[in-house]
């Protein structure tokens, strides 16, 4: 199942990017991929968010927030092109900082579809979804 957005007039190469949005991610729903930054060197993506069993976590590894099931959560990701990192907070918090994985042009992504393990519910809601740009 795919079920994904793309905010055409977005594509970045340089610069540094904001998603923001509120999520939801209602219970039962596993092994998804809920956000992305679209492009990379190596690879599709040089960023993504998945849920697994009630956890956000960076790709399948490291945990991000734990308990996000059946709550709205302020997400915004970060993307600092030439420093190549990536930075996310949720509810104003950092979380998370990581390196990008190369590439040349850029856009994000959200809503659900499937990765690992992933279950027979596959559900996100996004609501007041906006892109930055810093000048």
């Amino acid at each position: 199942m795919l079920i994904f957005f793309y905010l055409q007039g977005y594509d970045y190469s340089s610069g540094v990017w904001q998603f923001e949005g509120y999520g939801y991610v209602p219970s039962g729903t596993t092994g998804v991929c809920i956000m992305q930054v679209f492009g990379a060197s190596d690879g599709a993506s040089t960023f993504m968010l998945r849920v697994y069993d009630g956890a956000l976590r960076y790709y399948d590894r490291q945990l991000v927030e734990d308990n996000i099931y059946d709550r709205w959560f302020r997400l915004n990701v970060v993307h600092d092109v030439k420093a190549s990192t990536l930075t996310v907070y949720i509810d104003g918090e950092q979380k998370l900082r990581v390196h990008g994985r190369g590439g040349h042009s850029y856009f994000f992504k959200f809503g659900v579809y499937a990765q690992n393990h992933d279950s027979s519910r596959m559900e996100s809601r996004w609501k007041q979804v906006r892109i930055l740009k810093k000048h």
